[in-house]
C-alpha cells in the first residue's frame, strides 16, 4: 500500500514539475524575451517582403494580343539591422562600417533606436557581402530578402519604362522616370507592416499592359542604334504611331541605359528624347506651312511662284539649301516646294497666308502644347519667338521652314499624324486601358488629301523612302543647330524624317530623328533610308495588302 501511495505521489510531483517547468519556459519565452522574439519576428517579417506590397507587372503587346513581361519583380538578398536587437551600437557600427565602407553616421543613429525593428542596410547585396555577414555573425544583424524591380531585356525601351530607386523615406522604391513614375500610384499598391504585434497585410500593385509592340520597338531599337554608330552621330530618337488612334506602337532614344544598373548612366540619358527634348524640326515643317496655306484657299498644289533661289527678308538671307548647286529654280508650282524642299517657296506660302493666321495653324497643329502623352516631364514646343510684342518678319519666314522654333518629336509627329488622319489632331498614349481622343479638327479633310498627295509625289520624285506597291507619303527635315550664346547657327545638323503608309490608309507614322551625324550630312542620306526600312518591316509584320497595284 505505502508503495502505491509512493508511486503516486512521484507521479503526481512529476506531472507538477514537468507544468512548473513549461510555465516558466513559457514564462520566459513571452516576458522575459518576448522582447527579443517579438523584434525578431518583426525584423524578419519586415525583411521578408512580405511589407513591401510588391509592384505591378508591365507588358508590351504584340498585333495578335500575345503579352510580353518587360518590368516584373524579383527577390533580392538585402543585408537588415533589428535596432532593438543590437547591444552595444558602438561595436556593432564598427564592425559594420568594415563591411560597408560607405554606410552613414544617420545608419548609426538609427542603430540606437530601441523603438525600431527593422533597418535596411543594403539592397542586392553581393555574395562576398552576404558571407561576410555571415561569418561576422553580429548580434541584431541579418540576412534576408525582398522584391526589386527587374527588367529581364536590360535597355529595351529604357526611355519608355524608366526605372525604380529608393524612396524618400528609404523603406522601400518609387518610380523614377518612364512610366514607372507616371503610373506609381497603380503599380506601387500599399505596403504592409505590423502594429502591436498584429500582422498588417499589404496591396500589390496593379499591373499595366501598353500599346507598344515589342517586334516594332525591337526593330526601330536596332535601326537607329546602326544609323547613329554608322554615321557617328551625337544621338538619335524614334516614334512609331498608330495615326486613326493615337496609340504608340514604338518609341524610344539613343543612347539608352540599363535601369537594372542606372546608376552606371549619365543622369542625362534618362531623359525621354520624344518627349523631354526640344529641337529646330527644319523643312518637315513645311508641310505644315502648306496645310495652313491650302486650307485657307491662299494656295493650291498648283499655284506658282517664280523661285529665284534666295531672298533677303528684315536685312536677313534666306536661300534654298541647293542654291549653290542648281540655282534659281524659275516658275514652281507648290507641289515641287515641297518634292525639292524650297526655302523660299514656304515663305511664300506663309506670306500669302498671313502671320496671324500661320501662328494660329501652328497653334491649332499643337506645336505650342504638351500632347498629353501618359509620361512624365513632358515639355512643350517653343513658338516665343512668334508672340513677341514686335515681331520681325524674318522670324515668320524661317518657322515657314522649320528654323527658330523648337518642337517636340512627339508634337511633330502628332502634328502630321493630324494630316494622314483626315486633318483630325489625336491624343498619344501608351496604356492600352485608355481610348482613342480627338483633341480637334485643324485642317480639312479635303486639305490633308491634298497635301498627303504632295508627300506622295516627293517620295515618288526621290525614290529613296519609296516601297513598290505602297503610297507611301513622306518629308524630309534637314535643320542647323542653333549655338545659344552667339544666337548663330552651327555648322552641326539634325535630320529628321516623317512618314506614313500605306497613304490611301495609314496603318503606321514613323519618325526618325538623327542628332549631329559627322560630315553634317543631308537628310536623304541617314534617316530615309531608315525609315524605308523600318516601313517595310512593319509592312510586313501586319501583312498589310498593297494599295498601289
Amino acid at each position: 500500500m505505502r508503495g502505491m501511495k509512493g508511486r503516486f505521489l512521484f507521479l503526481v510531483l512529476g506531472i507538477a514539475g514537468f507544468y512548473s517547468y513549461l510555465f516558466f519556459h513559457l514564462y520566459n519565452l513571452q516576458v522575459l524575451k518576448g522582447g527579443f522574439y517579438l523584434a525578431r519576428a518583426q525584423s524578419q517579417y519586415a525583411a521578408s517582403g512580405v511589407v513591401a506590397a510588391r509592384r505591378g507587372t508591365i507588358y508590351f503587346s504584340d498585333k495578335n494580343g500575345n503579352k510580353l513581361a518587360v518590368a516584373v519583380e524579383k527577390d533580392s538578398p538585402i543585408v537588415y539591422a533589428a535596432p532593438k536587437l543590437v547591444e552595444d551600437v558602438e561595436e556593432t557600427y564598427n564592425r559594420l562600417l568594415e563591411i560597408f565602407p560607405d554606410i552613414s553616421d544617420t545608419a548609426k543613429k538609427k542603430l540606437s533606436d530601441k523603438k525600431s525593428s527593422y533597418l535596411l542596410l543594403e539592397r542586392k547585396s553581393s555574395g562576398e557581402t552576404l558571407a561576410k555577414i555571415e561569418n561576422e555573425n553580429i548580434k541584431g544583424i541579418f540576412i534576408g530578402s525582398e522584391p526589386q524591380r527587374f527588367y529581364p531585356f536590360g535597355s529595351f525601351a529604357s526611355h519608355i519604362l524608366g526605372f525604380v530607386g529608393p524612396n524618400a523615406e528609404d523603406n522601400g522604391e518609387s518610380g523614377k522616370y518612364g512610366l514607372e513614375k507616371f503610373y506609381e500610384g497603380k503599380l506601387n499598391g500599399v505596403p504592409g507592416g505590423t502594429e502591436e504585434g498584429k500582422i498588417i497585410q499589404p496591396k500589390d500593385g496593379e499591373d499595366i499592359t501598353l500599346t507598344i509592340d515589342p517586334n516594332i520597338q525591337k526593330q526601330a531599337e536596332n535601326i537607329l542604334s546602326n544609323l547613329v554608330e554608322k554615321n557617328k552621330a551625337k544621338g538619335g530618337a524614334f516614334v512609331v504611331e498608330e495615326p486613326s488612334t493615337g496609340k504608340i506602337l514604338a518609341m524610344g532614344g539613343y543612347p539608352a541605359f540599363d535601369p537594372n544598373n542606372y546608376s552606371d548612366s549619365n543622369v542625362a540619358d534618362f531623359l525621354n528624347p520624344a518627349v523631354q527634348k526640344v529641337y529646330e524640326p527644319g523643312s518637315v515643317m513645311k508641310v505644315i506651312t502648306m496645310s495652313a496655306g491650302i486650307d485657307t484657299g491662299k494656295v493650291t498644289p498648283d499655284t506658282t511662284y517664280v523661285d529665284k533661289g534666295q531672298l533677303v527678308i528684315s536685312g536677313k538671307r534666306i536661300e534654298n539649301f541647293d542654291f549653290k548647286t542648281y540655282g534659281p529654280h524659275g516658275l514652281t508650282t507648290m507641289t515641287t516646294v515641297i518634292e525639292k524642299s524650297l526655302n523660299t517657296g514656304a515663305v511664300f506660302v506663309e506670306g500669302k497666308t498671313g502671320n496671324e493666321v500661320f501662328r494660329n495653324y501652328l497653334v491649332k497643329f499643337g506645336l505650342r502644347d504638351k500632347t498629353g502623352i501618359d509620361l512624365p516631364g513632358e515639355v512643350s514646343g517653343n513658338l516665343n519667338q512668334l508672340f513677341a510684342k514686335f515681331v520681325p518678319q524674318i522670324n515668320f519666314s524661317t518657322a515657314s521652314y522649320g528654323q527658330g522654333i523648337a518642337v517636340t518629336p512627339m508634337e511633330l509627329i502628332s502634328a502630321i499624324s493630324a494630316i494622314a488622319n483626315g486633318g483630325t489632331l489625336m491624343r498619344p498614349y501608351l496604356n492600352q486601358e485608355m481610348t482613342p481622343k480627338e483633341i480637334g479638327a485643324v485642317i480639312a479633310s479635303s486639305t490633308a488629301e491634298a497635301v498627303t498627295k504632295m508627300m506622295i509625289s516627293a517620295v515618288d520624285k526621290a525614290g529613296v523612302a519609296a516601297i513598290p506597291g505602297y503610297y507611301i507619303a513622306g518629308k524630309t527635315g534637314t535643320a542647323y543647330v542653333p549655338d545659344l550664346k552667339t544666337k548663330t547657327y552651327t555648322d552641326r545638323v539634325i535630320n529628321t524624317y516623317v512618314g506614313f503608309g500605306p497613304a490611301t490608309n495609314p496603318r503606321f507614322i514613323i519618325l526618325i530623328k538623327l542628332d549631329e551625324p559627322e560630315g553634317s550630312l543631308q537628310a536623304a542620306v541617314t534617316v530615309v533610308p531608315a525609315f524605308r526600312e523600318l516601313a517595310q518591316f512593319i509592312l510586313n509584320y501586319y501583312n498589310v495588302p498593297p494599295d498601289r497595284l
